[in-house]
C-alpha cells in the first residue's frame, strides 16, 4: 500500500498466474452519510457518473471504453460506501484507471441525464416495492434501527429522488469525493510501481479533502419494531433481525460461526428444523452485516399464511437454543470449515480479491489476510459462539418485516417476545 501526496491510498494484490487486472475505487460515503430530505443521494451519484465525462460527453463512450477491451464495469452502493469498478485484460489496465479517473473528477452531471436518469433510479425503486422478499427486506431496516440514517433505504425513496437538483449532487460530490476518504484497490497480474506511477498521473489532482463521519448508530430497538405490510400474494415474506456487533469486534469471528451453525447452507439448523424436518417453507436462511459502529443478524423466509406463525416461533426458538446450548463438537467443527473454506473460495478472483482489501482498507485502516482471518475463525471455540449469542439475542432483541397475508403486527410481537 502506498499513499500519494495527496492523501489518495493505493493499494495493490499481485496475483501473477491472473488474466485480469480488477480496479475499484472506494468512496466512504453512503446512506448513512445523508439527510432526510436526500435519502438516496450517494446512489443516485453512483448511477450519473456512468453518463458522461468532459471527455467521454455520452454513457455508451464510457462502457465502450472498457467493454472495447474485453472488459467489465459497474458499481454499487451501501450504507457506508460507494465502489466503482471495473475489470479488464491485465494489458490493458491503464484503460480501466483512465475511465474511472475520468468518471470520478470529470463527470458531467448534465441536467438532461439528471433527469434522464431520475426516472431510471426510480423505475428500480419501484421493482424494488413490487417484489415482496426484496420490500421486507427494505423494510425491516426500518424495523430495526427506526428513523435514522442507518435505517434509511439506500435508494432514498421516490420523493426524495424526484426533489434532488443538481446543486445537491454538486455539493455531495465536493464533500465526500476526495482523496483522503478514498482508496483505490487494484488486483490481479499487476505491478505495485506501475499502479501507483498511474495513479498519481490520473489522481494526483484530486482534492485532499478532510473524511467527514457518518451519523453515530443508535442501539436500541425502535417501538415500531414489528412492521407488516398486507398483500393479497401466495407467499408470506418474514425477516426477522436483531441489533448486532460492528466491524471490528473482537466478536465477529464468532459470529461468524454462529451464523453459519444457525442458518447458513443445507445442514444448517433453520434449513433442517424450518424446511427438511417441518416442511414449512421453501427457503429459509440468516445472515449478517457490520458497519462500523453496529450491525444485524437476520434471517429471511417465505412461508404460507398458514404456517407463518409456527415458522416464526420454530426461527425464535433455534436463536435461543444458541443462548441456552453449547454448540456440538462436530457440528461446531463442520460450521467452522465451511465458514474458512467458504472465504477461500470466494477470493478465487482478481475481482474479489481487490474488492475485500479495498474495503477494508477505506473502513478499518487496516488489512487482515485471508490466512490470518482463517486463523482467527478456527480459534472460535463453543464459548465464543455462546458469548456472542448472550450479547445479541435477548430479551426484547427482535425486530420483525412482515409482506404477505400475515396475522397482525401485536400477534407476531407477542410471539417474538413470549
Amino acid at each position: 500500500m502506498s499513499t500519494l501526496p495527496n492523501g489518495l491510498r493505493v493499494l495493490t494484490t499481485a496475483l501473477p498466474s491472473s488474466q485480469a487486472a480488477s480496479l475499484s475505487f472506494f468512496v466512504r460515503v453512503g446512506a448513512r452519510n445523508e439527510q432526510p430530505r436526500t435519502n438516496g443521494l450517494s446512489h443516485y451519484i453512483e448511477h450519473l457518473l456512468f453518463k458522461g465525462t468532459q471527455r467521454r460527453p455520452t454513457a455508451a463512450l464510457i462502457s465502450e471504453a472498457i467493454e472495447g477491451a474485453g472488459g467489465q464495469l459497474n458499481a454499487y452502493t451501501s450504507q457506508e460506501v460507494t465502489c466503482y469498478w471495473n475489470a479488464l485484460p491485465f494489458e490493458a489496465m491503464e484503460t480501466g484507471l483512465d475511465v474511472l479517473a475520468d468518471m470520478l473528477q470529470h463527470s458531467l452531471l448534465d441536467p438532461v441525464e439528471i433527469d434522464r436518469e431520475r426516472t431510471v433510479v426510480q423505475h428500480e425503486l419501484r421493482r424494488s416495492h413490487d417484489s415482496p422478499g426484496a420490500w421486507a427486506g427494505e423494510l425491516i431496516g426500518r424495523a430495526v434501527f427506526g428513523d435514522q440514517p442507518i435505517g434509511w433505504p439506500v435508494g432514498g425513496s421516490l420523493e426524495t429522488v424526484a426533489a434532488m437538483q443538481r446543486p445537491d449532487f454538486i455539493a455531495h460530490i465536493q464533500a465526500h469525493y476526495t482523496a483522503q476518504n478514498a482508496v483505490l484497490s487494484v488486483a490481479g497480474h499487476v505491478q505495485h510501481a506501475q499502479v501507483v506511477e498511474l495513479a498519481e498521473r490520473h489522481f494526483g489532482d484530486l482534492a485532499r479533502g478532510t473524511p467527514p463521519e457518518g451519523a453515530p448508530a443508535r442501539h436500541g430497538l425502535p417501538a415500531e419494531h414489528v412492521i407488516v405490510e398486507e398483500r393479497p400474494i401466495e407467499q408470506t415474506n418474514l425477516v426477522l433481525s436483531m441489533q448486532a456487533i460492528g466491524r471490528r469486534d473482537p466478536d465477529r469471528y464468532a459470529l461468524d460461526v454462529m451464523n453459519t451453525v444457525l442458518g447458513r447452507g443445507m445442514s444448517s439448523r433453520l434449513f433442517t428444523e424450518v424446511r427438511e424436518r417441518r416442511g414449512l417453507a421453501y427457503s429459509v436462511g440468516s445472515g449478517t452485516d457490520r458497519m462500523r459502529d453496529i450491525g444485524t443478524l437476520t434471517v429471511s423466509a417465505g412461508v404460507t399464511r398458514e404456517h407463518e406463525e409456527e415458522a416464526l416461533q420454530v426461527i425464535v426458538y433455534e436463536l435461543r437454543r444458541l443462548v441456552d446450548e453449547p454448540v456440538p463438537g462436530d457440528e461446531l467443527q463442520r460450521c467452522i470449515d465451511y465458514v474458512a473454506g467458504s472465504l477461500r473460495l470466494s477470493q478465487e478472483t482478481a475481482r474479489t480479491n481487490g474488492q475485500r482489501y479495498g474495503n477494508q482498507l477505506i473502513m478499518d485502516g487496516e488489512l487482515e489476510t485471508v490466512d490470518e482471518t482463517v486463523a482467527r475463525i478456527r480459534a472460535v471455540t463453543a464459548e465464543d459462539v455462546q458469548q456472542v449469542a448472550r450479547r445479541i439475542i435477548g430479551p426484547g432483541a427482535f425486530a420483525l418485516a412482515v409482506v404477505g397475508p400475515s396475522a397482525s403486527a401485536d400477534r407476531l410481537d407477542a410471539l417474538i417476545t413470549a
